[in-house]
């Protein structure tokens, strides 16, 4: 086993694909695949399964994953400690709901990066997905919520996967609607009233349960909705037409505060939007720098009725 061996695999865990891997080192794809092959006979374990619709990590993979990158990072603090300090590529990567907190405080920390080489991903993406990226070890962090009715089921999960979910905040179901809505005028509204308009939601794929729902309150057999992708295509639709969707009730400062308000569900239901991460896996500094910016974020502006959260 070397040490190229390690970093080859944390490659093809973070681009999912040996492929995309092997572009990203300037090796041939035969070439990284036999030196995995190599390190998995050696080890007398699979870290990647192989199948007709690409590669998955496998459970003893993720374990043996925690382990090279702990072992990769080192190795870098000894070079850079003996050898001088390199310009490297930092890595980071944050799978999230579709929150544009979490996208501010990643612009927050662009803005105070000062290499001149690295390599960050946001994705906005589905519940299931944002589970299996951090599990996977494709993103360091993830953003999601969980309630009394999904909490159960989710902490299973990340038990399962060796997670740990640290809270940033509680909050109550608040249906985000236009300004010119007809329900725009009331100071709370009913589930019953809410049934009249079309209700919009974040599609989650095959993993369509309401455990992996964003929108925090179980609405079923809706006469009328409208399933979207994007944030951007939600706003367009809530500004444009008499639809709605459920949320923190807190609306970004980025959209226009004169076309969306939020306004309280009459209902006892209580949600906290939190963070996951790998338990055997240590935060890098860049990862722990993002979690601080999303703290002083919701500390800063969580009670500030100027600014918003969707």
């Amino acid at each position: 086993m070397t040490l190229q061996q390690l970093k080859y695999a944390l490659e093809i865990a973070r681009y999912g694909s040996i492929n995309e891997a092997a572009k990203k080192l300037f090796i041939s794809q035969p070439s990284l695949s036999n030196s995995i092959r190599e390190l998995e006979s050696e080890l007398g374990i699979v870290i990647f399964e192989r199948t007709n619709r690409g590669i998955s990590i496998s459970s003893d993979g993720i374990e043996f994953l925690g382990y090279a990158r702990q072992i990769s990072e080192q190795a870098e603090f000894i070079e850079d400690r003996y050898h001088g300090r390199r310009e490297k590529i930092m890595h980071f990567s944050v799978s999230t709901q579709h929150y544009a907190f979490v996208v501010n405080a990643f612009t927050k920390l662009l803005k105070e990066i000062e290499t001149n080489q690295y390599e960050f991903n946001l994705r906005e993406t589905k519940t299931y997905e944002i589970i299996e990226d951090v599990k996977t070890l494709r993103s360091d962090v993830g953003i999601l919520y969980i309630n009394e009715v999904n909490s159960k089921v989710m902490n299973r999960i990340f038990s399962d996967s060796n997670l740990k979910f640290t809270p940033l905040f509680n909050a109550n179901p608040h249906i985000i609607i236009s300004n010119n809505h007809p329900l725009s005028t009331k100071e709370s509204v009913t589930t019953n009233e809410m049934l009249e308009f079309t209700y919009i939601t974040f599609e989650q794929g095959i993993n369509n349960s309401f455990n992996f729902s964003e929108e925090m309150m179980n609405m079923a057999n809706v006469p009328k909705s409208i399933k979207v992708i994007d944030r951007a295509t939600l706003s367009t639709l809530l500004t444009s037409t008499d639809s709605y969707t459920i949320g923190t009730g807190f609306i970004d400062s980025d959209f226009d505060e004169s076309k969306l308000k939020a306004i309280p569900i009459e209902c006892d239901e209580i949600f906290t939007v939190g963070w996951i991460a790998h338990k055997d896996i240590k935060l890098n500094k860049i990862t722990m720098r993002y979690i601080e910016i999303l703290n002083e974020i919701i500390s800063t502006n969580y009670l500030d009725l100027n600014y918003y959260l969707l």
